[in-house]
């Protein structure tokens, strides 16, 4: 594989990100990766490389560098569960930040840097987001249909708000293949919302699947937490693969 730490324009300046591809000359299908809270760090790479493995070429941007550049949390923050609080405490501001338009200009910026790549495949990217990632990123599918085959979801938190802006009432323009993965007992996305959610996606005739993960905490897929469940973590990356292997076949 090719992996480089890079910048690529962003809406209103340059961010850090991680670029990989397959060693091959290509071209390949293009994923656009968003991020948890805990920003850009060795296991956001580690599962960039896992999906180039299979003959994608990833960006994985740092969401916040309107705000933020480096580590953001240290491992203590990921481990512990009192420190964890405490990051998500200084970070909340910076998730905030992160407005529809922020996001969807920025994920303009991201995929036109995709498109620009020699060993990029030209047509629409598929996108993968975790926690808040997840919630981004299904705002971005819903404002930029065109460019998005496939969106993974992964134990993403507030889809489903009192808000007039909730992320769940755009839905009716996304033409992608959609796949959300809930955590179990998650505050973030309570069974009540995802029934919303998906009463949303059917009046839209979005092509989806909605599954809960029994037993899986909020952030279960991330190795370096002390959320993470191994099973749940397994069972996404099945479920990852075959979306994408259905949206954006690797020649």
């Amino acid at each position: 594989m090719s992996p480089s730490e890079i910048h690529v324009p962003a809406a209103d300046g340059v961010a850090e990100a991680y670029f990989v591809t397959p060693a091959g000359p290509g071209p390949y299908p293009a994923v656009l990766m968003f991020m948890d809270a805990f920003g850009l760090r060795p296991r956001l790479m580690e599962m960039a490389r896992r999906i180039a493995a299979r003959g994608y070429a990833v960006l994985v941007p740092n969401l916040f560098y309107r705000d933020a550049s480096g580590p953001l949390v240290t491992p203590e923050e990921l481990t512990d569960g009192a420190k964890r609080g405490a990051a998500f405490g200084r970070l909340m501001p910076m998730i905030r930040a992160l407005t529809p338009e922020r996001i969807t200009a920025d994920a303009t910026a991201y995929l036109d840097f995709l498109a620009g790549q020699e060993k990029v495949a030209d047509g629409p990217a598929g996108l993968v987001g975790y926690c808040m990632g997840g919630r981004n990123a299904l705002i971005v599918t819903a404002a930029l249909p065109d460019r998005i085959a496939a969106l993974g979801s992964f134990h993403a938190g507030g889809v489903v708000t009192d808000a007039p802006d909730s992320p769940h009432t755009g839905v009716a323009a996304i033409t992608a293949e959609v796949y959300f993965a809930h955590a179990d007992d998650d505050g973030s996305m309570r069974p009540e919302q995802i029934k919303t959610l998906e009463a949303a996606f059917d009046a839209a005739g979005v092509t989806y699947t909605s599954e809960l993960y029994e037993g899986a905490p909020h952030g279960f897929t991330m190795s370096d937490t002390s959320m993470h469940h191994e099973e749940g973590e397994r069972r996404h990356w099945e479920a990852l693969f075959a979306l994408l292997g259905r949206t954006l076949p690797v020649r």
